[in-house]
Protein backbone atom coordinates (compact mmCIF):
# COMPACT_ATOMS: atom_id res chain seq x y z
CA UNK A 1 0.00 0.00 0.00
CA UNK A 2 1.41 3.38 -1.08
CA UNK A 3 1.88 5.46 2.08
CA UNK A 4 2.86 9.04 2.95
CA UNK A 5 4.32 9.51 6.43
CA UNK A 6 4.34 12.89 8.21
CA UNK A 7 6.25 13.34 11.49
CA UNK A 8 8.38 16.33 12.51
CA UNK A 9 10.78 14.30 14.67
CA UNK A 10 13.50 13.04 12.34
CA UNK A 11 14.41 9.96 14.39
CA UNK A 12 10.79 8.86 14.84
CA UNK A 13 10.04 9.58 11.19
CA UNK A 14 12.91 7.40 10.00
CA UNK A 15 12.00 4.68 12.49
CA UNK A 16 8.36 4.64 11.39
CA UNK A 17 9.35 4.60 7.72
CA UNK A 18 11.58 1.58 8.32
CA UNK A 19 8.85 -0.15 10.33
CA UNK A 20 6.20 0.41 7.69
CA UNK A 21 8.51 -0.82 4.96
CA UNK A 22 9.24 -3.97 6.93
CA UNK A 23 5.53 -4.80 7.02
CA UNK A 24 4.87 -4.26 3.34
CA UNK A 25 3.81 -0.60 3.24
CA UNK A 26 5.47 1.34 0.42
CA UNK A 27 6.51 4.68 1.94
CA UNK A 28 6.57 6.97 -1.09
CA UNK A 29 7.33 10.10 0.98
CA UNK A 30 8.34 10.88 4.57
CA UNK A 31 7.95 14.57 5.44
CA UNK A 32 8.27 16.84 8.47
CA UNK A 33 5.44 19.39 8.27
CA UNK A 34 1.80 19.75 7.24
CA UNK A 35 2.38 21.68 4.01
CA UNK A 36 4.87 19.08 2.86
CA UNK A 37 2.27 16.42 3.70
CA UNK A 38 -0.32 18.04 1.45
CA UNK A 39 2.23 18.46 -1.35
CA UNK A 40 3.37 14.82 -1.03
CA UNK A 41 -0.19 13.51 -1.23
CA UNK A 42 -0.90 15.62 -4.30
CA UNK A 43 2.32 14.42 -5.96
CA UNK A 44 2.27 10.72 -5.06
CA UNK A 45 -1.49 10.02 -4.69
CA UNK A 46 -1.05 7.49 -1.86
CA UNK A 47 -3.70 5.18 -0.48
CA UNK A 48 -2.73 5.77 3.17
CA UNK A 49 -1.46 8.70 5.25
CA UNK A 50 0.13 8.28 8.67
CA UNK A 51 0.65 11.62 10.38
CA UNK A 52 1.33 13.31 13.69
CA UNK A 53 -1.37 15.78 14.76
CA UNK A 54 0.95 18.50 16.08
CA UNK A 55 3.52 19.67 13.55
CA UNK A 56 5.38 22.85 12.51
CA UNK A 57 5.02 25.73 12.46
CA UNK A 58 2.52 26.05 15.30
CA UNK A 59 2.66 22.58 16.85
CA UNK A 60 -1.09 22.64 17.50
CA UNK A 61 -3.28 20.71 15.06
CA UNK A 62 -1.58 21.29 11.70
CA UNK A 63 -1.36 17.60 10.84
CA UNK A 64 -5.02 17.03 11.62
CA UNK A 65 -6.17 20.03 9.62
CA UNK A 66 -4.08 18.88 6.67
CA UNK A 67 -5.71 15.43 6.67
CA UNK A 68 -9.22 16.89 6.97
CA UNK A 69 -8.42 19.20 4.06
CA UNK A 70 -7.10 16.29 1.99
CA UNK A 71 -10.15 14.12 2.66
CA UNK A 72 -12.48 16.85 1.38
CA UNK A 73 -11.17 16.17 -2.13
CA UNK A 74 -10.03 12.58 -1.52
CA UNK A 75 -12.69 10.99 0.71
CA UNK A 76 -11.32 7.55 -0.13
CA UNK A 77 -7.90 8.42 1.35
CA UNK A 78 -7.16 6.29 4.42
CA UNK A 79 -5.71 8.25 7.33
CA UNK A 80 -4.17 7.33 10.68
CA UNK A 81 -3.28 10.24 12.96
CA UNK A 82 -0.99 9.96 15.98
CA UNK A 83 -1.19 12.09 19.12
CA UNK A 84 0.96 12.42 22.22
CA UNK A 85 -2.09 13.22 24.36
CA UNK A 86 -5.82 12.40 24.41
CA UNK A 87 -7.63 15.10 22.43
CA UNK A 88 -11.25 14.00 22.04
CA UNK A 89 -12.22 16.97 19.87
CA UNK A 90 -9.49 16.03 17.39
CA UNK A 91 -10.94 12.53 17.10
CA UNK A 92 -14.37 13.96 16.37
CA UNK A 93 -12.99 16.33 13.71
CA UNK A 94 -11.18 13.47 12.02
CA UNK A 95 -14.29 11.27 11.98
CA UNK A 96 -16.26 14.13 10.47
CA UNK A 97 -13.93 14.12 7.46
CA UNK A 98 -14.86 12.21 4.33
CA UNK A 99 -17.56 9.67 5.11
CA UNK A 100 -16.10 8.83 8.53
CA UNK A 101 -14.65 5.50 7.40
CA UNK A 102 -11.04 4.49 6.80
CA UNK A 103 -9.65 6.61 9.62
CA UNK A 104 -7.70 5.89 12.78
CA UNK A 105 -6.82 7.97 15.84
CA UNK A 106 -4.05 6.53 18.02
CA UNK A 107 -1.91 7.66 20.90
CA UNK A 108 1.80 7.49 20.08
CA UNK A 109 2.26 4.96 22.87
CA UNK A 110 0.48 2.42 20.64
CA UNK A 111 3.33 2.61 18.14
CA UNK A 112 5.49 0.83 20.71
CA UNK A 113 3.30 -2.24 20.33
CA UNK A 114 4.32 -3.05 16.77
CA UNK A 115 1.80 -5.84 16.20
CA UNK A 116 -1.10 -3.72 17.44
CA UNK A 117 0.01 -0.69 15.43
CA UNK A 118 0.38 -2.65 12.19
CA UNK A 119 -2.96 -4.38 12.80
CA UNK A 120 -4.64 -0.96 13.11
CA UNK A 121 -3.04 0.22 9.88
CA UNK A 122 -4.40 -2.82 8.06
CA UNK A 123 -7.87 -2.33 9.53
CA UNK A 124 -7.95 1.33 8.51
CA UNK A 125 -6.63 0.43 5.06
CA UNK A 126 -9.58 -1.98 4.77
CA UNK A 127 -11.99 0.90 5.48
CA UNK A 128 -12.55 0.43 9.21
CA UNK A 129 -12.69 3.23 11.77
CA UNK A 130 -10.40 2.74 14.77
CA UNK A 131 -10.26 5.01 17.82
CA UNK A 132 -7.71 4.57 20.59
CA UNK A 133 -9.26 2.85 23.64
CA UNK A 134 -7.91 5.59 25.92
CA UNK A 135 -9.85 8.21 23.95
CA UNK A 136 -12.99 6.10 24.19
CA UNK A 137 -12.58 5.70 27.97
CA UNK A 138 -12.43 9.49 28.34
CA UNK A 139 -15.91 9.75 26.85
CA UNK A 140 -17.79 7.17 28.91
CA UNK A 141 -20.99 8.46 30.56
CA UNK A 142 -20.45 12.10 29.60
CA UNK A 143 -23.10 13.04 27.07
CA UNK A 144 -26.83 13.76 27.10
CA UNK A 145 -27.87 11.78 23.97
CA UNK A 146 -26.21 8.74 25.49
CA UNK A 147 -28.05 9.10 28.79
CA UNK A 148 -30.85 6.83 27.54
CA UNK A 149 -28.42 3.95 27.11
CA UNK A 150 -27.96 1.31 29.78
CA UNK A 151 -24.51 0.73 31.27
CA UNK A 152 -24.08 -2.36 29.09
CA UNK A 153 -25.18 -0.46 25.98
CA UNK A 154 -22.63 2.28 26.73
CA UNK A 155 -20.00 -0.40 27.11
CA UNK A 156 -20.97 -1.96 23.79
CA UNK A 157 -21.02 1.47 22.08
CA UNK A 158 -17.55 2.17 23.44
CA UNK A 159 -16.30 -1.00 21.78
CA UNK A 160 -18.09 -0.08 18.55
CA UNK A 161 -16.22 3.24 18.69
CA UNK A 162 -12.94 1.34 19.08
CA UNK A 163 -13.71 -0.48 15.83
CA UNK A 164 -14.78 -3.89 17.16
CA UNK A 165 -17.17 -5.98 15.08
CA UNK A 166 -20.19 -7.55 16.81
CA UNK A 167 -18.32 -10.85 16.94
CA UNK A 168 -15.31 -9.11 18.45
CA UNK A 169 -17.49 -7.40 21.06
CA UNK A 170 -19.06 -10.74 21.98
CA UNK A 171 -15.63 -12.28 22.47
CA UNK A 172 -14.40 -9.27 24.46
CA UNK A 173 -17.42 -9.24 26.80
CA UNK A 174 -17.73 -13.05 26.90
CA UNK A 175 -21.38 -13.01 25.79
CA UNK A 176 -23.20 -14.43 22.79
CA UNK A 177 -23.11 -12.61 19.48
CA UNK A 178 -26.93 -12.65 19.51
CA UNK A 179 -26.85 -10.63 22.75
CA UNK A 180 -24.47 -8.12 21.19
CA UNK A 181 -26.67 -7.84 18.08
CA UNK A 182 -29.61 -6.99 20.35
CA UNK A 183 -27.61 -4.36 22.26
CA UNK A 184 -26.38 -2.76 19.04
CA UNK A 185 -29.92 -2.68 17.65
CA UNK A 186 -31.15 -1.02 20.85
CA UNK A 187 -28.35 1.55 20.65
CA UNK A 188 -29.28 2.48 17.08
CA UNK A 189 -32.94 2.79 18.03
CA UNK A 190 -32.29 4.92 21.13
CA UNK A 191 -29.95 7.22 19.19
CA UNK A 192 -32.59 7.63 16.49
CA UNK A 193 -30.83 5.91 13.59
CA UNK A 194 -33.35 4.35 11.24
CA UNK A 195 -32.65 0.96 9.64
CA UNK A 196 -30.24 1.18 6.76
CA UNK A 197 -26.76 0.15 5.76
CA UNK A 198 -25.27 -1.14 9.02
CA UNK A 199 -21.80 0.31 8.56
CA UNK A 200 -23.21 3.83 8.17
CA UNK A 201 -25.15 3.49 11.42
CA UNK A 202 -22.01 2.28 13.21
CA UNK A 203 -20.14 5.35 11.98
CA UNK A 204 -23.00 7.64 13.04
CA UNK A 205 -23.09 6.04 16.49
CA UNK A 206 -19.34 6.51 16.86
CA UNK A 207 -19.59 10.14 15.77
CA UNK A 208 -22.36 10.77 18.31
CA UNK A 209 -20.24 9.19 21.02
CA UNK A 210 -17.18 11.26 20.18
CA UNK A 211 -18.91 14.57 19.45
CA UNK A 212 -20.93 14.54 22.65
CA UNK A 213 -18.02 13.42 24.77
CA UNK A 214 -15.65 15.98 23.32
CA UNK A 215 -18.22 18.76 23.72
CA UNK A 216 -18.60 17.93 27.40
CA UNK A 217 -14.82 18.23 27.96
CA UNK A 218 -14.44 21.69 26.43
Amino acid sequence: MRTVLAEDGALLREGLAALLGRFGFEVVAAVGDAEALVAAVEQHEPELVVTDIRMPPGFSDEGLRATVRLRRTRPELRVVVLSQFVETSYAADLLDSGDGTGVGYLLKDRVGDVREFVAVLHRVAAGETVVDPEVVRKLVKRSTPLAALSNREREVLGLVAEGYSNAGIAEHLVVSEAAVNKHVGNIFTKLGFTPGEDRNRRVLATLTYLRDGSASTR
